[in-house]
This record gives C-alpha cells, structure tokens and sequence, in this order.
C-alpha cells in the first residue's frame, strides 16, 4: 500500500506528518512511502533525509495523491478555494484520511470528506484511554506548546525571571499564573519552575492539585461541590455553571493582580475557549506583565488577545501566538509522527502489510468521520453540521 506525505500549505505551519524514523518503521511494514518535495524543510528534515530512509520523493501533488491509499497530514487539507490546490479534491475515493482535522471548527469540511468518498479519521478525537496514549496527539503537541509559551513570556517579560542576589541588590523572583492545568499547563508549570520563577496554578478539576503541587506551585482554586463533577471521561474539563465562573473569576482576578506572568491553557473540545481573564484584569496587572494565550485560536482566554498579534494595554503585553507547537517544528513533527505510526501499525497485517481498520474498535470508531461516502460520526450527521 501507498501512504503520501503531502507538504503542509496552511498558514503558519511547519510541521510535517512524517520523519525518517516513521519512513523506516512504515517501509519495515511492507508500505511504499512517498512524500512531496520539501514537505520537511520547515521541520529541518531534508529531502536527502527522507531518500535516505527509503522514501520516494515527487514534485507534483496531484502525482503524489492519484494512487495514495493513506493520506498523512498535520493540519486538515484545503477545499476548492481554500489555497493554491484542491488538496481533498487530488485524493482518491477510498483513500484514507488521517491527520488533526479540526471538525468543530469546520464542520462543514466533514461532509466534503464524505462527498469526497475518502475515510476521514481526526487524530484530536483519539480517546484517552490506556492503549491509545502513543497515539494521543493533543498531549504530545500541548506538551511542547505548554514549555513554549513559557518562553515567549519570558521574551517579552523584561524583567529576569529568577531570583537573582547580586553585589547590587537582588532581584526579585517573577511570579507565573499559569490558568489550566491539563497537559500544557503542567509543561508550563515545570518550565517557569526550571526558570526560576515562583508559580501558581488554577483548575477546576480538583484531580489537578494533586499534579500542580509535586511540581512545586501553589493551587489556586473554587472549593464547591460542582468541581466534583469538573471532569469527562476523556480527562477534559467541563464547561461549568455561570455561578462557578463568577467565583472562579473574583479569584482568578486577585490573584492574578499579584503575578507578573499568566500563561492561559484552558480549553474544552469542541466549544469556545472559556474566558479566563478580561479586560478589567489586565488593568489590574502592572505595567511589563505577560499574559501568553494558548487558547487564541478557539476564541481565547483572555478577552484582549489578537490571533498572530501581541497586544500592549496599559503596559500589559498579550501575546496571541498561532500554532505554538509549530515553533518547535522539529520535535513537535517528531511526536506527531510516531502518534500516527502508533495508530496505523495495529491495522496493518504483519504478512501481506494490507490496511485493515477494525471499524468497532473504540479508537477508530471515535476518530472516524466518513467512510464510503457517508458522514458516520454521530457529531456530525447533516443535521448537526447544520446546526454547528
């Protein structure tokens, strides 16, 4: 069987849906690996690298994609009118499908999967269970995204940010609020703790303080009998009551006057991002604090964050970076790579290396969009398209 790679054209992309190492593994497996022309250049892997592993390089995408019968890619591929090519309309009926396909925030993409007659399978809706943890792309790419933020925070802090005690004087520690303590948070936890920084914590899962103490921060939080039920099964947070987020917010805004940096990771799949933070307290931040939002693109944490923009209010700087963990291209692509590998290689047969998809098993069920031309995900029927 054929696996494509194709060369990601979306803005501010540059990852990429395979490396060396996964060329070798897929190849060992009895696939042919074919890959578009400097697909990997962004992520530092060169052409050169990819032949050397066994894969075939080709210049034109339509070439690429006519006998593909796996699809790999990082970000969802572009419709008709979308970019430069039709990337979806290139692809063969019964081709499979397999990347971060952003159904919520483009569900109208789903139906064109099925119209396509391609099976679509979105990696963001692996469920978190046991066995699916090496295919579990939301935490090998929050992971990363967790540990940057940290660093443009202190890139645009201007400030250091440990405690620093000098023939002149010391310089204070700075003080990091990091809002959500999922997989990104805990990253940023650990990393503004390795810069020195003094760190605190919220979430309204109670599960989570257990985690943000043995990294050393202090838990912030609401004590009510709501955050007994905070969490889904899929170890999400739940969207809560307008009463909770009103006790949240007074104590998100007190403490958040006393830091100097906030990183905000909160997000729920599949709706807006919670406001965390608005406009009233940026004002109470002093002038040269940071606030980092990870959540921008899903509507933002913060009120005043600019997608691709740091915004300066009162002295107080946002930064609203697009796609953190493309700025860590290199490992970012290596992760995504391997959660891939890990989710296709239990499908292959070990003898005649034949894709076949077990379509009751839990994890292909949940990731499964379309197939032979129908929009089977239950979130996704035409009238819940409609409605979305």
């Amino acid at each position: 069987m054929k696996i494509a790679v194709l060369k990601e054209r979306r803005a501010h992309e540059k990852r990429v849906a395979a490396t060396p190492e996964t060329v070798k593994k897929f190849i060992k497996l009895g696939q042919t690996i074919a890959i578009e022309r400097g697909a990997g250049i962004a992520s530092r892997i060169s052409d050169e690298d990819y032949v050397a592993a066994g894969a075939v390089i080709v210049d034109d995408p339509a070439v690429l994609l006519k006998d593909a019968d796996i699809v790999l890619k990082v970000q969802r591929p572009l419709l008709a009118g979308e970019g430069e090519i039709d990337e979806l309309g290139l692809m063969k009926p019964g081709a499979a499908l397999i990347s971060v396909l952003s159904p919520f925030s483009c569900p109208e993409s789903v139906k064109q999967y099925a119209t396509a007659g391609v099976t679509a399978m979105a990696m963001e809706m692996v469920p978190r269970i046991t066995r699916a943890q090496t295919m579990d792309v939301l935490s090998s790419q929050s992971n990363l995204a967790g540990y940057r933020a940290v660093l443009e925070a202190a890139f645009e802090y201007e400030r250091a940010m440990p405690m620093m005690m000098t023939a002149a004087g010391t310089v204070a520690p700075a003080k990091v609020l990091v809002l959500g303590a999922g997989v990104a948070g805990l990253q940023a936890i650990a990393t503004a703790k390795r810069l020195g920084a003094i760190v605190s914590a919220t979430d309204v899962r109670p599960v989570a303080k257990e985690q943000v103490e043995s990294l050393g921060a202090k838990f912030v939080m609401v004590e009510s009998e709501e955050t007994a039920n905070a969490e889904t099964a899929g170890g999400y947070a739940k969207e809560m009551s307008e009463d909770f987020k009103k006790q949240q917010s007074e104590l998100v805004a007190a403490t958040l006057a006393k830091n100097d940096i906030a990183i905000c990771t909160a997000l729920i799949p599949g709706v807006k991002a919670p406001t965390l933070i608005d406009d009233d307290m940026v004002k109470s931040m002093r002038a040269g604090s940071v606030i980092v939002d990870l959540a921008v693109e899903q509507g933002g944490n913060c009120t005043l964050s600019e997608p691709g923009e740091v915004v300066e209010v009162n002295g107080v700087k946002i930064v609203g970076v697009i796609n953190m963990p493309a700025r860590l291209a290199a490992d970012t692509s290596s992760l995504y790579s391997r959660n891939l590998y890990s989710f296709i290689a239990p499908h292959v047969d070990g003898e005649s290396g034949a894709l076949s998809f077990d379509w009751s098993d839990e994890i292909i069920a949940a990731t499964l969009l379309a197939h032979d031309g129908v929009v089977v995900h239950p979130q996704f029927s035409d009238q819940k398209a409609e409605e979305a």
